[in-house]
């Protein structure tokens, strides 16, 4: 917990100078609020005489009885020492953490199911401890991929005064055995492929994956971790430069003490993530996602974060500025260069400036400098003229975007692709199914996908619901690029894609196969259709041929043989499946898969639940009906179904009973 003015490090008075001339004008102005009025909502505990508990276990914690009349503002960290993209952040802030997961350490195994709803579990927990310590405003250090939405929804939420400082990105690695070629984590994937084709030795692929993470800090290329922190800073959530300051570098450091100066000003001006996280804002960041070919993970990130301020986002407004915006970022996976090399010719900052001089993106949105993003960058150098890192208009990698909606019957709810053009805009293939992505391991390890086919492959029940926890597919993809099947083979997902993915790729498909969709309909060897120009995704199969498996697919889904073993309706994935499923209601569901009830536990959940409820319906209804008729002094005849007199009731031979008994 930082508080304002506290001597030290993060001294606000110290940190002014870091921030832009504009902001401290801003700082400085008449309108700003007084100091005496910037603890609005920590002086809930720290003021009223009935709060003495509260303000007694936070004078434990240290602070003085000057301190109970300032600000308080939460330093949320996502600090844990497992993961070179967190293992840093307690240098930069030693105070409440959340928690994290590894994409890279999980990926291709079943701790991927956590991966996403942990951005979910980062959310709600920096919103209780908001929330519940009546903090004034927020500070969030994230690292790793899910790190950055999950802190920017709980600002969102929260709504209190906010700004996120980005953990940074790691330094390129170097391998002796690849020529001291600048290597990283996408390299140790795809030397699996490399060394199950012969293409490597073992000792080669040993010396990439021992030397593709050389220290601290987040995934270097355009993967989801730079994908999204780029994308919060064009939106105005970060100071200057946060997305592409190295996480080891003294920039960042910097970084973090300015951060100090920041959170004060938004304070003192009642500036709130509500005020920063306009439309336009998401649209800069889109914009900015197609530009450096960002990851497909982006779509469903910024969607929830735009949930969070109220604000509806669809994945058809990422194809209509797919439409209009170019592909111009030689950046990793499907490019040359890492963040650190933008870095090093200006970085995001510069990358802005440049957005706004070709029109692509509006800079009039206020941000956590108290300024404008067109302000925030007007001093920051222009690209050198010899740089290679982001092409000039003229010379696009792609003239759209690389985001690709596709829709079709395959995917009639709409599917994501990430098609940069390198790898061409159409694919027609054979299908090879896979319900589990093991299995396709297996497959590539016999050598059964052959490069000279033209090959689809399948990999489903991997949703939200099937999988569960929609996981990321870089594994599989990154084995097929290292075995030099990426011209040859296409890859489709009812899961996602990892920012480190390339090929033709198609992940996101809606319905998923958990619930009938019909990618859950397809067999080895049906013609599948990819064409990213009219963005259609089609399984090209008779329609009475596909009733027909509809039907086999509901008889093994009512005899619970339809589905891969190892889903659980139980502990945080079953609450994030019944979350995601049962929020959506059993409408919306049938809506998407007609006749398909989803889970089998869940559709025994509901018929169980409204069963029960109807037999205590009819016995309530019995009861009445009964008291009713023994008093009138009638009985029903289930046999008959006609109404008999009968003896009248106690009540009434009593009532009736003659003075002389």
């Amino acid at each position: 917990m930082l508080r304002i003015q506290r001597a030290g490090r993060l001294s606000s008075r110290a940190l002014l100078p870091l921030l832009p001339q504009t902001a401290q004008r801003s700082a400085s102005s008449s309108s700003k609020k007084p100091e005496s009025e910037l603890n609005s909502v920590s002086r809930h505990v720290t003021q009223p005489i009935s709060q003495g508990a509260s303000q007694a276990m936070l004078y434990a914690t240290g602070l003085s009885t000057e301190d109970m009349s300032k600000a308080q503002v939460g330093i949320s960290s996502v600090w844990y020492n497992g993961n070179p993209c967190n293992m840093h952040l307690l240098d930069l802030s030693n105070r409440f953490n959340t928690i994290g997961v590894s994409d890279g350490i999980s990926m291709g195994t079943k701790g991927m199911r956590y991966s996403l709803q942990s951005r979910d579990l980062i959310a709600d927990s920096i919103e209780t401890v908001m929330g519940g310590q009546w903090y004034d405003a927020n500070i969030s250090i994230p690292g790793c991929d899910k790190n950055m939405p999950g802190v920017v929804m709980a600002m969102g939420r929260v709504n209190r005064p906010s700004l996120m400082v980005y953990g940074g990105t790691i330094r390129p690695g170097c391998a002796a055995t690849q020529g001291n070629a600048d290597i990283d984590i996408v390299s140790a994937f795809q030397a699996y492929g490399q060394f199950l084709t012969g293409e490597i030795s073992e000792e080669q692929r040993f010396d990439i994956i021992r030397h593709a993470c050389p220290g601290g800090g987040a995934c270097g290329g355009m993967y989801t971790a730079n994908t999204m922190a780029s994308a919060i800073e064009v939106m105005g959530m970060t100071l200057p430069g946060s997305s592409s300051n190295p996480a080891e570098s003294k920039a960042k450091f910097i970084e973090c003490e300015a951060a100090g100066g920041a959170i004060k000003n938004l304070l003192a001006e009642d500036i709130r993530p509500s005020d920063i996280l306009t439309r336009q804002a998401f649209e800069n960041a889109m914009v900015l996602v197609t530009v450096t070919g960002g990851s497909t993970n982006a779509v469903l990130h910024l969607i929830a974060i735009a949930d969070s301020v109220g604000i509806k986002l669809t994945i058809d407004d990422f194809q209509a500025v797919s439409d209009r915006v170019p592909f111009l970022a030689d950046l990793k996976p499907s490019g040359k260069y890492v963040m650190a090399d933008l870095h090093n010719i200006g970085g995001t900052p510069s990358l802005i400036k440049f957005l706004l001089k070709e029109g692509l993106i509006d800079g009039s949105g206020i941000t956590v400098t108290g300024q404008t993003l067109a302000k925030n960058v007007e001093k920051f150098p222009d690209f050198p003229s010899d740089q290679k890192i982001i092409r000039p208009l003229s010379d696009p990698i792609k003239p759209t975007g690389h985001l690709q909606i596709l829709r079709g019957s395959l995917a009639p709810g709409g599917s994501v692709g990430k098609i940069t053009g390198k790898e061409g805009t159409r694919f027609v293939g054979k299908a090879r199914v896979f319900d589990h992505e093991d299995d396709f391991i297996a497959a590539l390890e016999n050598k059964e996908i052959k490069k000279d086919e033209k090959t689809v492959v399948v990999i489903r029940y991997t949703g939200p619901k099937g999988g569960p926890g929609m996981p990321e597919m870089l594994k599989p993809s990154s084995a097929l690029m290292g075995a030099g099947l990426g011209h040859s083979v296409a890859l489709i997902t009812d899961g996602r894609f990892s920012g480190g993915s390339h090929g033709f790729l198609i992940g996101h498909i809606v319905p998923e196969a958990a619930v009938g969709g019909p990618i859950g309909l397809v067999e080895d060897g049906d013609q599948i259709t990819i064409d990213a120009e009219n963005r259609l995704l089609d399984l090209d199969v008779a329609e009475d041929v596909l009733a027909q498996r509809r039907e086999k697919w509901l008889a093994r889904e009512q005899a619970g043989q339809g589905r891969p073993t190892g889903l659980t309706m139980r502990g945080t994935l079953g609450n994030y499946i019944r979350e995601i499923w049962f929020k959506k209601g059993v409408k919306k569901k049938a809506a998407l898969a007609p006749g398909i009830g989803g889970l089998k536990e869940e559709k025994q959940e509901v018929k169980k639940k409204k069963k029960k409820k109807e037999r205590k319906k009819e016995r309530k209804r019995k009861k009445k009906e009964k008291e009713r008729n023994e008093c009138e002094g009638i009985e029903y005849n289930r046999k008959n179904k006609k109404k008999e007199e009968k003896v009248l009731c106690p009540l009434i031979q009593i009532v009736h009973q003659p003075a002389n008994q």
